[in-house]
């Protein structure tokens, strides 16, 4: 028997706070570095807008899905890039997704810088977990790295 991948959706309050996230985003006004990511639907062919959290480690970016194998991450495989905006810059981008062996150290930096925000989708592993912990749990959490490519 599969079992379905992880998948924390986000509650109505958090689906609202996104929103204003990414309405902030698209308007210039980045918290903290976040960004509106727009990805192509693998099924709609639309523009699907996400705020997200960049993450550089040792000069690379990555994206980082806290919440599992969400809906811009099944698009991302398929579209195998986007744009990120903050304001009227925006900066396109094409994405590889990591193996998980790859992941444990931009996934300790990311729960570092990130951790205050994204710790309840990691089902108690931090930053000051162990290696294997961290280890355990990167299939659960699908990690892009990103090129900007304009």
């Amino acid at each position: 028997m599969q079992t379905s991948p992880y998948y924390l959706k986000g509650s109505p309050l958090t689906v609202r706070l996104n929103g204003v996230v990414g309405w902030l985003a698209r308007h210039g006004f980045s918290l903290l570095g976040t960004a509106e990511m727009s990805v192509r639907g693998r099924k709609s062919g639309r523009m699907q807008r996400i705020p997200v959290n960049p993450h550089t480690f040792e000069g690379t970016q990555y994206l980082v899905s806290a919440r599992g194998h969400s809906q811009w991450v099944r698009n991302m495989r398929a579209a195998g890039g986007g744009e990120l905006r903050v304001g009227r810059r925006a900066r396109t981008f094409t994405a590889v997704e990591l193996p998980d062996e790859e992941k444990l150290p931009i996934l300790r930096a990311y729960l570092k810088k990130w951790g205050w925000e994204v710790n309840q989708y990691f089902k108690g592993v931090t930053a000051k977990s162990s290696d294997e912990e961290i280890v355990a749990a990167a299939g659960d959490h699908p990690v892009f790295r990103i090129t900007v490519t304009q």
